[in-house]
Parts: structure tokens; C-alpha cells; sequence
């Protein structure tokens, strides 16, 4: 599409995506006649503006004669006219001190990474923390019912973890007991990726001095365990930036229900855990996404990795769709990758 545009449609554009993230307000040809540096008439830059609407990139929120850009207008001009700049000196020494505070665990040091990033963009800031690889010390098994048992892990920084387990058939009190001694033989210094590695290397030797009971007692066990080791940490941060530029009630009942949808957190969870199988900054603009499109909002997020490359976490913010796209992107970028290094 941004091909099919001349010069003289893409600069009114340009303006009107420009004048919109500043005021929030339709925007007219006589205001566009002020703004632009060419010979142009408020008619003749109607008519352009009527084109533009053609094409689906701008609409008329009401009868006035202003404009404003559509979803899809938004990100034809992120895609293909946005002139991205450069945070501060300011920004980046903000951002840099409080990624490098010592003495801190990773969730106090991230919670305090996406409160400087929210208040930087004037957005709710969003930041998946790195799961944990922490070294286990012990695994019990105890009888809950027929058919569920309750497994009992305990790190060697002292936390316990209960999960429920959907015990096997038959299972019996001894099988437990075996099933436990037989992990706790093999289970510690070691994370829970690297117990199961274990496990599945000796499943064709040692293991086959396990009765089939047990062994499925084992499989369960671990199965179980799974689900706690992939968890992440959702911090979310500046949700009242959100409320900032609400005047309708409208506006203010779909902010009620994104509020409801941050607190569920497993739908942001799935929008930024895409975010991990990506590079660089990925950017939602209402209706692409069906989280955040009630809400009207936009949501800005980049992965941060650590020495070896690897994808450890999120972070990024959500604001109104019309944020300052220009200077919000490499803010989340540059953050990105100061959490990268320091957490690398």
C-alpha cells in the first residue's frame, strides 16, 4: 500500500499520525494547512484525506470534519513511515542504574527496571522474568486419595513446592516410597531439567530394576513437577498511566476491562511469550491482537537475552494507539538489552 501513495499523500499522512499522537484529537484540513511546509489548500488536502479514508487508513470518529488514523493506518506508518529515534543521555544513564542495583533478587530487580520503563513512557510497563533453574534437595511422595498424591519438593535454598499428582492406577504406599528413593538417590545440586535428563539416560539400565508400578509413579511425578519448572513471573507495573488520557466513559469502561485482563495475567502471558520466538522489538497494534483490542490499546515488547544468546524473558509496555511509537521503540529496545547484559 505504501508504494501506491505519492509524496504528497504520504507527507499529510505523516502529519496527521503526528498531530493525532500529540493531541489525541481528530485532526482537520486547516489545522494540516498550518502544519505542512507545501502550497496547499484545506480542499485539496480534503481530498486527499477523503483518499486516505478510502483506503482504510484514516476515519471520522464523528461528524466533525477531522480525522484520525485507523489501526491499520497506524501500522502502515510504523511499517513504512516512522522515523525511529534515540532515547536521552538521561534515559539511558535512568534505565542503566536501575538494571545495575546490587543485592537484590531477579524479581526486585526487574520490578524496579519496568517502574523506571513505565514511567519513561508514561505506559504500564510488562516484564516476564527468567525462570529459575534452582538446585533441588529432596522429593516425598504422600497418598491424598485413590487416585491423586501430593508431591513435596524442597530446594536447596529452602523452598517447598506442593503440586497435586493424578496417581497411577494400582498404586500402592511402597510404590511411593520406592518411586522417592529413586529420585532422591539421583536429585541433588541437581535443577529439575537436569534430574529428568538423568532419569531418561538410565531409563534403559537402572530403571528396569524398577517394577512397572514405580516406574509410573516416577513418570508422574516428574510429569507433575513439569508444569512448575516452565512457569514465569509476569511483573506488571503503571496502570494508572493507562488513565491519563481518559475523558469518555467508553474509554474508561474498556480500560476497566483491560485492568481485569492484566490481573488474569496468562492472556499477556501468551502475547509476550510470542515475543520469545522472535528478534528484536515486536509491536501489537489494536485489532492485530485479540487481548488488548478491546482496550484500544497498542503494546510495545522486545526479548532479553542472556551471554549464550538465549531468550531468558520479555519486557515492554502498553499504552493508548497512539503512543509515541518514535520514542518508545528504542527506549524498549535499548532496556532490552541492558537486561540482557546485566542479567547475562
Amino acid at each position: 500500500m505504501i508504494n501506491e501513495l505519492n509524496e504528497r499523500s504520504r507527507a499529510i499522512f505523516r502529519q496527521i499520525v503526528d498531530a493525532y499522537v500529540e493531541t489525541g484529537e481528530p485532526v482537520g484540513s486547516q489545522s494540516l494547512a498550518q502544519r505542512l511546509n507545501m502550497q496547499l489548500s484545506p480542499a485539496s488536502i480534503r481530498s486527499v484525506m477523503a483518499d486516505l479514508q478510502e483506503s482504510g487508513l484514516l476515519y471520522s470518529p464523528h461528524t466533525s470534519a477531522g480525522r484520525v488514523p485507523t489501526a491499520n493506518g497506524l501500522r502502515f506508518f510504523v511499517d513504512g513511515l516512522l522515523e525511529v529515534g534515540d532515547i536521552t543521555d538521561d534515559e539511558r544513564a535512568s534505565i542503566e542504574a536501575h538494571c545495575a542495583g546490587t543485592g537484590r533478587s531477579v524479581e526486585e530487580s526487574l520490578s524496579e527496571v519496568i517502574q523506571v520503563l513505565s514511567g519513561l513512557s508514561r505506559c504500564a510497563g510488562l516484564v516476564i522474568a527468567p525462570k529459575e533453574d534452582t538446585r533441588l534437595k529432596q522429593i516425598e511422595f504422600v497418598p491424598l486419595s485413590e487416585d491423586r498424591a501430593l508431591v513435596i519438593l524442597v530446594t536447596e535454598d529452602g523452598r517447598v513446592e506442593n503440586r497435586v499428582m493424578e496417581a497411577p492406577r494400582g498404586w500402592t504406599q511402597s510404590a511411593l516410597v520406592e518411586a522417592a528413593n529413586f529420585l532422591n538417590g539421583r536429585i541433588r545440586g541437581r535443577t529439575l531439567a537436569e534430574l529428568r535428563a538423568e532419569i531418561l539416560y538410565e531409563e534403559a539400565r537402572q530403571r528396569a530394576e524398577l517394577d512397572a508400578l514405580t516406574n509410573r509413579v516416577v513418570d508422574a511425578g516428574l510429569a507433575t513437577l513439569a508444569g512448575s519448572d516452565e512457569r514465569t513471573t509476569l511483573i506488571i507495573r503503571g496502570r494508572a498511566n493507562l488513565l491519563d488520557d481518559v475523558t469518555a466513559v467508553e474509554d474508561l469502561e474498556r480500560i476497566r476491562d483491560l485492568f481485569n485482563t492484566l490481573e488474569t495475567k496468562q492472556s499477556v502471558l501468551q502475547l509476550l511469550d510470542l515475543t520469545r520466538e522472535a528478534e528484536g522489538v515486536r509491536i501489537y497494534i489494536g485489532a492485530e491482537d485479540n487481548i488488548f483490542n478491546a482496550a484500544g490499546c497498542s503494546v510495545i515488547v522486545a526479548p532479553y537475552v542472556d551471554s549464550r544468546e538465549r531468550i531468558i524473558g520479555a519486557i515492554g509496555v502498553i499504552g493508548p494507539t497512539r503512543l509515541n511509537y518514535a520514542r518508545i521503540i528504542p527506549m524498549v529496545d535499548y532496556t532490552a538489552k541492558v537486561l540482557g547484559r546485566i542479567m547475562g
